[in-house]
């Protein structure tokens, strides 16, 4: 992920994570996946509607995380 360069003050909570928002791509969402395992215990499962409706934005994104640690 190349975000280096952005704070979290500058990333839309509610843009998309992939494609013309933050321009994330597969080896990203990899990456994102790996690194919600290691920080919050969340194992994310493979590819799926559903997944991908959990990987839409960062607010979604932590909604999902919530979730699963409630």
């Amino acid at each position: 992920m190349n975000l280096e360069e952005l704070s979290a003050d500058d990333i839309d909570a509610d843009a998309a994570l992939f494609g013309d928002g933050l321009g994330l791509d597969s080896i990203d969402a990899l990456e994102l996946g790996l690194a919600v395992k290691n920080r919050y215990g969340v194992v994310l499962s493979a590819e799926s509607d559903e997944m991908r409706q959990h990987f839409y934005s960062v607010a979604t994104l932590a909604a999902f995380i919530h979730a699963q640690r409630t």
